[in-house]
């Protein structure tokens, strides 16, 4: 047997090998690779490094995937599709902060207050995916949802266990409170995911009602003041008033097919 001779691994098995070793993105790409760094004349350095580069690029377009999936943001219009000259009160300096992401070092909630069909979701909902860009994890809910979740767990272990999953998100968006009303019970259990976040993870919220009408939202909840309180004692509270841009853009679909049926 001739002790020089080599044994060549043949494409589909270094395809197969990358593979078990979780590189995809160097398996998916392996002949552009190859083409590049024998056109450049990559020394094995360079080759190591870009194969470093891509998979870490891969893994973090994963792992950005994964998040914006767990996020339940679903469907929502960007920010660049918001027409800030519709709403006659809107402070646009802090609603650009908040999108900036600057409340998240200092643990800061952000609280928008509109009426129906002015942006405040769109807008939680871009806070949200902009948090999930930045590498962190965000969880959209609305508030009914949240608290029919948390009531239908029977026993201590379980609320414990789903109020640990709502207090673990680095960002969670509670969406539309203020459209229903609540007990007591529901009441002590948002102030429990409340008070978990406090001064430890933002709480984005959005709400038709201002703080002083919340009495209509938990009637006779005793935990209703301080709940608010820790809310807005570190809060960027951003309120939008004007028509609603929804029935705005109803309107004008109604003329639009008005005006086609009159051509047709």
């Amino acid at each position: 047997m001739n002790s020089d001779a080599t044994t060549t691994t043949t494409k589909p098995d270094l395809v197969t090998s990358l593979q078990a070793l979780g590189l995809w993105r160097i398996a998916d790409d392996l002949d552009d690779l190859v083409a590049r760094a024998t056109k450049s004349r990559w020394s094995a350095i360079q080759i190591i490094e870009e194969v470093c580069r891509l998979e870490a690029q891969e893994r973090a377009r994963k792992s950005a995937e994964r998040r914006l999936s767990r996020s339940r943001i679903g469907r929502f219009k960007p920010m660049a599709d918001f027409d800030w000259a519709w709403p006659t009160k809107i402070d646009r300096a802090a609603a650009e902060r908040v999108l900036g992401l600057g409340f998240l070092e200092r643990a800061e909630n952000v609280i928008l207050v509109a009426a129906q069909g002015l942006g405040k979701t769109m807008i939680a909902k871009n806070i949200a995916h902009a948090c999930v860009v930045a590498g962190q994890s965000a969880l959209f809910i609305s508030a009914s949802d949240l608290l029919l979740d948390l009531s239908k767990q029977d026993t201590a272990r379980g609320l414990e266990r789903r109020i640990q999953h709502y207090a673990r998100a680095h960002v969670l968006v509670i969406d539309e409170i203020g459209y229903l009303s609540y007990d007591n019970h529901a009441a002590d259990l948002l102030f429990q995911i409340v008070s978990r976040r406090y001064e430890k993870r933002p709480t984005v919220m959005t709400t038709n009602l201002r703080f002083a009408e919340w009495n209509t939202v938990f009637p006779n909840a005793a935990c209703a003041t301080a709940l608010i309180d820790r809310l807005t004692h570190h809060a960027e509270i951003i309120v939008i008033e004007g028509e609603s841009y929804r029935k705005r853009e109803s309107e004008i679909e109604q003329k639009a097919r008005r005006r086609g049926k009159n051509g047709s």
